[in-house]
Formats: structure tokens, sequence, C-alpha cells
């Protein structure tokens, strides 16, 4: 079965509240306004359930997960904002026909593992957290609830870029996606080396956009005394945004096994990197993600 472990689709009901809301988060019609970013024109083809579930089996997708986008900043809305919010998501998303699956979300400003349990037991596959909330010991030790929660369930995190800070006049539209975003998911892994994974040994991890490529700054981690360690087998990279050149440094730096197969549809389109082996691309869409999912033996 080929996943595509990133990717987002907004229901009609979640849509229509952000666009009751008269304060970033909130659309204008299709038109979206965040805190940190430029007003970005939404296609409304890219919500559009039909359509994007025959994109999807044209892909030749057995599975896609969908997930709320982090950049929204919904999960550090108060409760009262951010609650109906996720119920609209996890609602609509999980009546998504096939092949969509779905990443749960949860609030941050006062975490609740047990309503977490209960949007699990509802069929999610694990739950996404912005890589802000994890930037540093403080983050892992506030989400430490929800993770337990998770790791009890067997199902898997995926780490996400947050938020981006406002940036200045005439800043590119480009800017958010290749500065903030990066650079928190850079943060967020190395916290994760120091902090997350001695207080959650078994968890199974995912980065979106290969972590920010933190990993292939190893090499200065050695120098600097933080040790090159072993491969962590339960840390994942998925791929959205990197092609060919990007995906094999980071393929030589933590081995193939834990590389998996991710679009960020409809933000950009799935790349598929030329390994020099069927058996390599078979590995990144079917394989892995089975073992991330999963927790299967490769």
């Amino acid at each position: 079965m080929l996943v595509d472990v990133h990717q987002h689709l907004w229901p009609p009901a979640f849509t229509e509240l952000l666009r009751a809301r008269t304060t970033a988060p909130h659309l204008d019609g299709w038109t979206l306004h965040l805190q940190g970013e430029p007003p970005y024109a939404v296609d409304p083809a890219d919500h559009d359930i039909a359509a994007r579930t025959a994109l999807a089996h044209a892909d030749g997708l057995g599975l896609a997960l969908v997930s709320l986008s982090s950049p929204l900043g919904i999960e550090y809305l108060p409760p009262a904002e951010a609650d109906p919010l996720l119920a609209a998501f996890h609602d609509g998303a999980l009546a998504l026909p096939a092949p969509f699956g779905v990443w749960a979300s949860a609030g941050l400003v006062a975490p609740d593992p047990e309503a977490l349990a209960r949007t699990l037991d509802r069929g999610c596959a694990g739950l996404q957290l912005p890589a802000t909330a994890l930037l540093d010991e403080a983050g892992w030790a506030h989400c430490a609830p929800l993770l337990d929660t998770l790791a009890r369930a067997g199902k898997p995190l995926f780490v996400h870029p947050g938020a981006a800070a406002p940036s200045g006049p005439g800043t590119p539209p480009w800017w958010p996606a290749l500065v903030p975003y990066v650079q928190q998911l850079h943060a967020s892994w190395f916290a994760f080396r120091a902090f997350g994974r001695p207080r959650h040994p078994r968890l199974r991890v995912c980065f979106a956009a290969l972590a920010g490529l933190a990993p292939l700054h190893g090499e200065r981690l050695a120098a600097r005394g933080g040790g090159r360690g072993q491969v962590d087998s339960n840390a994942f990279y998925e791929t959205s945004s990197y092609g060919t050149r990007a995906v094999d440094a980071l393929v030589r730096a933590v081995g193939i096994d834990v590389v998996v197969t991710g679009s960020d549809r409809p933000y950009a389109r799935p790349v598929t990197p030329d390994l020099g082996a069927e058996a390599a691309v078979h590995a990144l869409r079917a394989a892995n993600p089975a073992r991330l999912l999963e927790g299967a033996t490769p």
C-alpha cells in the first residue's frame, strides 16, 4: 500500500468556522489571514473532497493522512475558541472517504490527555503537534501528558511546522516556509534528541520536511560534544518539498529505513526522488510508512 503521510484537506464545517472568525486565523471568502504571514489566496479546489479523492486515487495511494495545518495556530487558541474548530476538523476528516486517514490535533493551552485518548480511539493514525510546542525542554515537558497517552495507544507523533512569527514589510511570500518553518523543525529535532527521546524512549516520531535537515549537522554535533549516537530507528523523516539531493543526503546520514513519503498537498506536489533503485522508492512509499504507523519490523 502506497502512503502519503502529509496532506491537508479542510472539511466544510471547519472551513465555515474559520470564515465566521474575525481574528486570525480566519477566512475572508477564500483569503486566509494568519498572524505571521501575508494573506493567502486559497484555491477552493484544494479543499473539494471529490476532487481531492480523485487526485489521491490517481496518485495510486492506499492511504493519505490529512492533518490540521499547524501554521493556523489553532492549537494555541483559548480552549473556548480551539475546541469547536478541533471538533469540526476531526468530525469532518474522519468522515472523509478512502484513501484518507487522519492525524489528530490537540489544544495546547490546557492539554487534555483524556480528550486526546477519545479522539485517537475514533481511528486517528496518531497525533500532530506544531514544532513550536517542542522547541526546548519546557515544551517537551508541557506536552508530555499528551505524548504519554500517544505512547500508550501505540501510535506515532507527527511534528509539523507551527505558526510563523510576524515578519516585516517587504518580506517575500516564500519566507515563512523557508525560514521560520525550517528553523522550528531544526530546533525541535535537537530538542527531541536532548529531551524528548529520554522522556519517551519508545515513542515513534516523524518530523515533517526532513526535520529541517537537522540530521545533516551530525558532524558539527560531534565536534561540539553532542556525540554522534546511534541512528534512532523510531525517528522518521517525511520528504515534503524536498527532492533527490536532499533526500539522498539525509539517507546517507540516517539510513533509508526511517525516511517516509509526504507531499504536503495542496501546498506542494509529490516528488519521487531518484535514489537509483526501485526498492528504495518502495521503502519510502510503503515499507517505511508501515513501520511508522504500525511499528512493524522492516
